[in-house]
């Protein structure tokens, strides 16, 4: 049996992406007799792993649960900002390694995501390789470039990433852009001066519809309480971080002649609602609607197949996980156009840019466009997901990886 070890997602099937890929690899490899996971998750702090609402966990102790037969191991934080994330990535590989150790596990594979960690990978990447493992790297997008960082955490990060690269046997980057950037940055910089050893797997989608029929209590229940109907609403699903571009969508779509709404799912907080508020004046357009979050996968999968279209404002990183669920589920897809969404979704959605205006004239449009035109649009997207990004697809292909086939 082939242990993977990985490090770095915060829980199980929440938001983020990272979050999303493990939840499914490890619930499509759940009967998967020749791999065993073993899954850091968060104690405590923000996005903090809570099993109890977690179909299926199986409580070990308090620090420990199985999930889709994985191992789930949580590791306590200190309350001490940015920093924590560091902190988080550090004592999980430390916990790993004493887990392999004292559980006389041969050749494992610790499987980081996110490049946080650079200056004590080489400490670690010894120490893995002297109990026999490899390391096994996904860089994730540019986290150097994210704008909620300041210029010196910026400069961080980018140093973090080539020492990452640099201690690791394995790069999988789940974007051909990404690949090619760490070609382009890092090689013959390896140890020895050697290029990095990359591969391309993706992330995946699900291509099933919903469980949920259209009159489904759970379905219905909810637009009546946020005061949407069927069709009726343009909508937006993901973490409220600056380079996802709420603040342009909002203004833009409050620039539009659209009769639809705009229902925006996220993990906001008062302090955003005012900030927000502050600058766009959103309240006053009945059409802006927060929300709230939803953790049940069926409820928000019928929920996407019931807007009327989808806004993707992503602007930094890999394949996003948003997107690909979108592109499987929504008729109609937005995004904003870098070389990432494109990659993805190519010739089967609409683009825009931040320039003012464009995104409000796109939205008119659409309002505007055929049912023909928009089934076209919509059959050649999920046979796009189907082709390239079924969650069936992606871990087969992390199996052949793991298993070294």
């Amino acid at each position: 049996m082939q242990h993977v070890f990985i490090i770095g997602s915060k829980s199980l099937g929440a938001y983020g992406g990272y979050e999303t890929f493990v939840y499914k690899l490890t619930e499509y490899h759940q009967n998967n007799e020749k791999i065993k996971y073993h899954v850091a998750c968060k104690a405590n702090g923000d996005g903090c792993m809570d099993e109890t609402k977690a179909a299926g966990a199986a409580k070990i102790n308090n620090l420990e649960f199985e999930l889709h037969n994985a191992h789930c191991f949580k590791i306590p934080v200190p309350n001490i900002g940015p920093a924590v994330a560091i902190y988080y990535d550090v004592a999980a590989l430390k916990y790993c390694c004493k887990y392999i150790k004292k559980n006389h596990i041969e050749h494992p594979i610790v499987y980081v995501l996110a490049c946080r960690i650079g200056p004590f990978m080489r400490h670690y990447y010894k120490k893995i390789h002297r109990l026999g493992g490899n390391v096994y790297l996904n860089p994730d997008g540019h986290e150097w470039m994210r704008a909620k960082w300041s210029a010196p955490i910026r400069k961080y990060w980018k140093i973090s990433e080539q020492m990452m690269v640099k201690y690791c046997d394995l790069v999988i980057c789940d974007s051909v852009n990404i690949e090619k950037y760490i070609h382009k940055c890092y090689d013959g910089k390896g140890i020895g001066r050697v290029d990095p050893k990359t591969i391309f797997i993706a992330y995946g989608a699900d291509e099933q519809k919903s469980v949920l029929n259209d009159d489904a209590p759970e379905f219905t229940d909810w637009l009546r309480g946020k005061g949407l109907k069927t069709h009726g609403y343009y909508l937006v699903v993901g973490r409220f971080v600056p380079e996802n571009n709420y603040e342009t969508m909002i203004r833009e779509f409050m620039k539009s002649k659209s009769t639809y709404d705009f229902a925006i799912i996220t993990n906001v907080n008062d302090k955003f609602l005012e900030e927000l508020e502050s600058k766009l004046h959103y309240k006053a357009d009945r059409r802006i609607k927060f929300v709230g979050t939803v953790y049940d996968q069926e409820l928000l999968k019928k929920i996407r197949e019931n807007a009327y279209g989808y806004l993707h404002g992503h602007e930094v990183g890999g394949t996003n996980p948003s997107l690909l669920e979108a592109l499987g589920s929504t008729e109609l897809n937005l995004l904003l156009d870098v070389g990432f969404n494109r990659e993805v979704a190519e010739e089967n959605a609409l683009y825009w840019t931040k320039d003012e205006g464009n995104l409000a004239r796109i939205v008119n449009r659409c309002d505007q466009m055929s049912e023909e035109e928009i089934k076209e649009l919509s059959v050649k997207a999920k046979r796009r997901i189907v082709d390239a990004y079924s969650w069936q697809f992606i871990v087969n292909e992390y199996e052949k990886v793991f298993l070294g086939i």
